[in-house]
């Protein structure tokens, strides 16, 4: 056998040997000499993005395998394949004689090479030199019917039998032989056709596999059935003549159409639950040199990888959110807006949900878009969206990181010519043109930190701004991760704490959860760890986290953002736990924000135009048969929220805020003032609840005497109809029962002491004997 292999050898050698120059007797020595370009790296493998959770968010692949080991394929489909392919693979060497031989003759008779003869080793080798192929000229090369590409071939078979058991090689044939539709390997062709494992594949299923290995296309038991039928049959046949297969059992399976059970294997985002979250990792894979030097090398990894990707993605909330998002501003409604919403955990930085209404897809088509309008350019080609009141938050921050008391106050005209302005180069930056109040806000009169910012007063934070200084509050938003979505700085004009800047939900979101966490900023991230098919861990980003603020400033801030939901511009959109945000109204209502957030979760969500804010304004929006008018951040972006963060946050346990610091009580709560309630004559429990009902927090003092019925209020303190601040402290001191003793007046006389009317108490009105409503 040895010296017909050689004579075959010499055959095959010499017509290319002699055009290259070389001898017939070199021929032998050069085919056993290893190929310098043999590679035997990994196979391609898909990629897996997972959730939190472990649940699979998305798969990408180049070719979608998945390896297993020899013995992880059923027996019956190892022999199908041998039978059909390469029944003597365990007795020959690298080249088979006889099927070289037979191929040779019919070869040389035709004058070209029209019949291959390869066993599995060389069949090894051309699926691995085309997949190695980077291009069509070399996939064309690797497919070439010529002595020289058979010699080449021949020539890797040989180092490949060398290197490896007949077993390894035939591990790494199975796992790299194209099966059609996609499936790449035995593994995912049983995933594909059958919605099996390639250990469970049956006699029947595994003649039909094998019988495909010869032509993927034409044996492809999805588009041509019959053919596929008849093949399997053939398989089944070389098997009982080998008798690895029982003729009865054969006959059965053959009598059997094939029964398909496709299952589909998504590739990419676009099929995704979580579409732009999945590519806003893919992209940060794509973009990051953490993954490789070059775009190329970072796209081979995620798609060749074999990568498990882990996330920050928390199923619960992601659903939240697009339910929230799609039901507001369906994906293609009739106005053409558009909404984005990105949620963030306070204290990690963790991405927990990343909602677009739209489906990722061509902009061509309606209700689709490429561009993810939460993230920045980076990652989503987004160029941003001016952020409108939601900026306001960074000038309160700052002048409370100042040490400014929430009753510091400053009149709010109804006009602000922004002069006086530094940069934090210096430069003086200003305007003459008159700024306003929007819609949202009003003037004409001074307010306090509290309740400007509860009414969201361009004209107080314009000034505010100017108190506490434009750069101050620039470094604040700067400290909070706040740039533009184009990457570029922070722009620097009077007009910054009215949000001109073009910025991205996630952005905004990152920064409010700073203030959740108590003034530490968090960098957002999604990818918590990556695994390569090789069972290496693989470097990722890591978490950037630091304390950008006093933590009592985040305190006080949260204290005044808290208001906006029960007393401000967001009053009723609470969510039944502590909460605080701001609404955000941009001018010209080319788009609405609303940014808000609890202890355990952050949320900022834009609502717009697509095609441009200013030429298609939410002035008077009719949306899918719902009118709404102007759009304010309280009309639709705050309900998104809310709706987000109540299914997000279903089942978890509520925390609250911290009460911030003394001192930014040294001139009151700033709130505005109210007169107290008379609840003198009221019951003690009825007096109480009264008070709190208003706001106000209540104690009781000690009891005095009084004309009053014991057991009701006979005096306050603050007494009743005083102007006081909302929410301070009421000391009620209830009655004894027993008169006050009437101190003797100067002309009183003993002689008519009796003839003088008693000194009581007016009498009280029957309506405050009587609980409150």
């Amino acid at each position: 056998m040895g010296s017909l292999a050689g004579v075959l050898v010499a055959l095959i050698v010499l017509p290319v040997a002699c055009t290259v120059g070389v001898g017939a007797r070199d021929g032998a020595n050069w085919l056993q000499e290893e190929p310098a370009d043999l590679d035997l790296g990994p196979l391609a493998q898909r990629s897996k993005i997972l959730a939190a959770d472990g649940s699979a968010i998305a798969t990408f692949y180049y070719q979608n395998r998945v390896e297993v080991k020899l013995d992880q394929v059923a027996p019956v489909a190892r022999q199908a394949v041998l039978a059909i392919e390469d029944s003597r693979f365990y007795q020959h060497g690298a080249l088979d004689a006889q099927g070289t031989l037979r191929a040779l003759l019919k070869n040389l008779n035709s004058g070209q090479v029209t019949q291959g003869g390869s066993g599995i080793t060389q069949q090894y080798v051309k699926n691995l030199l085309l997949y190695q192929a980077d291009s069509k000229e070399e996939q064309q090369r690797a497919l070439a019917l010529t002595p020289a590409r058979k010699l080449y071939e021949l020539k890797h078979a040989v180092a490949i039998e060398k290197r490896f058991s007949k077993d390894e090689i035939f591990q790494r044939y199975l796992n790299i032989a194209y099966f059609g539709d996609g499936a790449y390997g035995i593994e995912a062709a049983a995933r594909r056709y059958f919605s099996t494992s390639a250990a469970k594949l049956t006699l029947g299923q595994a003649a039909t596999l094998a019988g495909i290995i010869r032509n993927p296309q034409a044996y492809n038991p999805r588009l041509h059935p019959g053919a596929a039928r008849e093949r399997r049959d053939v398989v089944l046949n070389r098997m009982v003549e080998l008798g690895w297969a029982d003729p009865e059992q054969a006959r059965r399976a053959a009598a059997e159409p094939i029964k398909l059970k496709i299952t589909e294997t998504p590739n990419g985002c676009t099929v995704s639950k979580a579409p732009f979250f999945c590519d806003y990792v893919q992209r940060e894979i794509l973009t990051n040199p953490v993954f490789g030097k070059s775009a190329a090398e970072r796209e081979r990894l995620l798609k060749r990888g074999g990568l498990i990707i882990r996330t920050t993605l928390d199923p619960q909330t992601q659903q939240a959110a697009q339910r929230a998002v799609d039901r507001h501003v369906p994906p293609k409604n009739s106005a053409g807006k558009a909404a984005a919403e990105v949620l963030i955990e306070p204290g990690t930085g963790h991405i927990k949900g990343m909602a677009v209404d739209r489906e990722l897809g061509p902009d061509s088509e309606r209700g689709k878009t490429w561009i993810n309008f939460a993230a920045d350019a980076s990652h989503g080609s987004s160029i941003g969206m001016q952020a409108g009141s939601t900026f306001k938050a960074f000038t309160l921050a700052a002048a409370l990181e100042e040490g400014m008391p929430f009753g510091t106050r400053l009149m709010a005209p109804v006009r602000y010519v922004p002069t006086g302005y530094r940069n934090c180069k210096g430069q003086p930056v200003g305007d003459t043109k008159p700024l306003r109040n929007s819609a949202d806000g009003e003037g004409g009169r001074s307010f306090s930190l509290v309740t400007g910012t509860h009414h969201s007063v361009n004209t107080f934070f314009l000034a505010l701004q100017k108190k506490v200084g434009l750069c101050d509050t620039v470094k604040m938003a700067e400290k909070l991760g706040m740039r533009q979505a184009n990457g570029k700085p922070l722009e620097q004009f009077p007009s910054f704490t009215l949000g001109f800047n073009a910025v991205s939900p996630l952005r905004m979101a990152a920064a409010y959860a700073a203030f959740a966490a108590r003034g530490k900023y968090c960098k957002p991230i999604a990818i918590t760890s990556i695994t390569h098919t090789s069972g290496r861990k693989l470097k990722v980003p890591e978490p950037e986290c630091k304390q950008v603020m006093k933590k009592g400033t985040a305190d006080a801030v949260n204290h005044v953002l808290a208001g906006v939901l029960t007393k401000g511009t967001a009053r009723g959109m609470g969510i039944g736990r502590p909460a605080a945000g701001k609404t955000g109204t941009v001018d010209n209502y080319s788009a609405a924000w609303f940014a808000g957030y609890t202890p355990e979760l952050a949320a900022a969500v834009w609502v717009g135009d697509p095609r441009g804010g200013y030429k298609y304004p939410m002035t008077s929006l009719c949306m899918d048969g719902r009118c709404y008018g102007a759009v304010f951040g309280a009309t639709i972006p705050a309900p998104i929220w809310r709706d987000t963060m109540i299914g997000a946050l279903a089942g978890r346990p509520a925390s609250s805020f911290q009460r911030p610091p003394a001192h930014f009580f040294s001139r009151g709560s700033g709130e505005d003032l109210v007169e107290l309630p008379d609840v003198r004559g009221l019951k003690l429990p009825d007096a109480m609840e009264r008070l709190r009902r208003a706001g106000f927090r209540v104690v009781v003092g000690a009891a005095v005497d009084s004309e009053y019925p014991a057991g009701t209020v006979a005096e306050t303190s603050p007494g009743p109809g005083s102007r006081v601040e909302p929410g301070i402290t009421v000391t009620l001191h209830p009655s004894s029962g027993e008169p006050r003793e009437r101190e003797p007046r100067p002309d009183d006389d003993d002689d008519d002491e009796d003839d003088l009317p008693p000194d009581l108490p007016p009498p009280v009105p029957e309506h405050r004997r009587m609980p409150p409503d």
